[in-house]
């Protein structure tokens, strides 16, 4: 057998893992590619369970990344904000019943920037035991704590991430139209329609890294985020926008000469939009990708 063809087999699972972990295509891009040299440094036949010695070493090498990436952050110029791993012209079709979960928690941007308030030990016992399914004692193996180690680890994660996340999630539908008339609302600078759609609360996290222009704070507030884009659509400064999805979720697409300028999603919160993601940083955005094409990284 081709020695190519079992790391093949697990790529997709791999990148999974890795994005999952880093919330960062570039990075994970990077991880799976070490662990492919690592495995064809291998001696044929060394290796009895390809799978499992292939997720050690992408969890092991994802950690170091990881932790890596923790410190370059905090110089991080304003909110960082994971990179999308796939953008999409259309909106995305209703999931099936089994991947509801998958696509609603594991892959938002909602959530992978949850994920960043855990430390690199408990973001990865997490992502294995929650998404991956590993039991606690091959946790303990990957991670080389004990497994009531790694029960608290997972313990803790989850009451973090419990405690971040809304109690009541919006509706696929109720989503869709909250996103399409703040996008129309933005597009005319009707702050009155912003306001109408913004929980008092709200908050505005603009990733441009230094790169573009955007806010290097949190706005938050409803009435300060809808002076901001009564603001850009009074200079003439919107962007032509459209929906589509960034990550299997519904999204605006703001475009500048021809070229994507940032992506837009949002968390909802008893009726009204609670918080706002917008990546801007042109080296965090993908190219888009058609119906045809979009689904094959979701895994």
């Amino acid at each position: 057998m081709n020695a190519e063809t079992p790391f093949q087999t697990h790529r997709p699972r791999l990148m999974a893992l890795a994005y999952r972990l880093l919330g960062s295509r570039a990075d994970a891009e990077d991880v799976v590619q070490d662990a492919w040299l690592r495995w064809a440094e291998a001696a044929p036949g060394s290796i009895a369970d390809p799978e499992a010695w292939l997720v050690t070493v992408t969890t092991r090498l994802g950690l170091d990344r990881l932790r890596a990436a923790s410190r370059q952050r905090v110089d991080y110029i304003g909110p960082w904000l994971p990179e999308p791993l796939q953008v999409s012209l259309d909106l995305p079709a209703p999931p099936a019943p089994d991947q509801v979960h998958a696509l609603a928690q594991d892959l938002s941007l909602a959530f992978l920037t949850l994920l960043e308030q855990l430390s690199p030990d408990e973001r990865a016992a997490f992502l294995l035991k929650e998404v991956f399914d590993h039991d606690y004692r091959d946790i303990a193996h990957l991670l080389g704590h004990g497994e009531a180690n790694c029960r608290q680890l997972v313990h803790r994660a989850r009451q973090r991430l419990q405690a971040g996340r809304p109690r009541f999630e919006a509706d696929g539908t109720q989503h869709r139209q909250l996103l399409a008339r703040f996008m129309d609302a933005c597009q005319d600078g009707d702050s009155d329609a912003i306001l109408a759609l913004l929980h008092t609360n709200a908050r505005l996290l603009s990733d441009g890294g230094g790169v573009v222009t955007a806010a290097i704070r949190p706005l938050l507030g409803a009435e300060r985020i809808g002076r901001l884009f009564w603001a850009i659509a009074r200079r003439g400064g919107a962007q032509p926008a459209r929906l589509g999805s960034v990550n299997g979720q519904p999204a605006i697409l703001r475009f500048h000469a021809g070229q994507l300028h940032s992506v837009t999603t949002i968390e909802v919160v008893d009726g009204r939009i609670a918080t706002i993601y917008s990546v801007l940083n042109p080296n965090k955005l993908p190219t888009p990708v058609t119906a045809g094409d979009a689904g094959a990284s979701l895994q």
